[in-house]
């Protein structure tokens, strides 16, 4: 079972930023403060939701026989989920 990454910190309710990444071919270790872009920054039933549209060429019809649910079901997932995105960049912008 791999590991989710938190995106959320348990101590305080903040978001989380990277500081390290490693090659895990060589070994190479990069660090620094870098933040998660916004797709990485949802939940996995919503970058599932993404992957999900991207496959489906971006039709929420074809998306929604996929998924058994209506159509109107769906864009409102999708507007939902627009919203998040939203709030996540502008939350990020502030913090430049």
């Amino acid at each position: 079972m791999q590991k989710q990454l938190p995106l959320i910190c348990p101590s305080c309710q903040h978001s989380l930023a990277v500081k390290s990444l490693i090659c895990e071919q060589c070994s190479t270790t990069i660090e620094g403060m870098f933040t998660l872009p916004p797709v990485t920054r949802l939940g996995l039933d919503e970058q599932q939701f993404v992957l999900n549209f991207v496959k489906s060429s971006g039709s929420l019809k074809e998306m929604a026989k996929q998924l058994g649910l209506s159509y109107p079901t769906v864009r409102n997932m999708l507007d939902d989920l627009i919203q998040k995105i939203e709030h996540i960049e502008k939350h990020n912008l502030l913090k430049s």
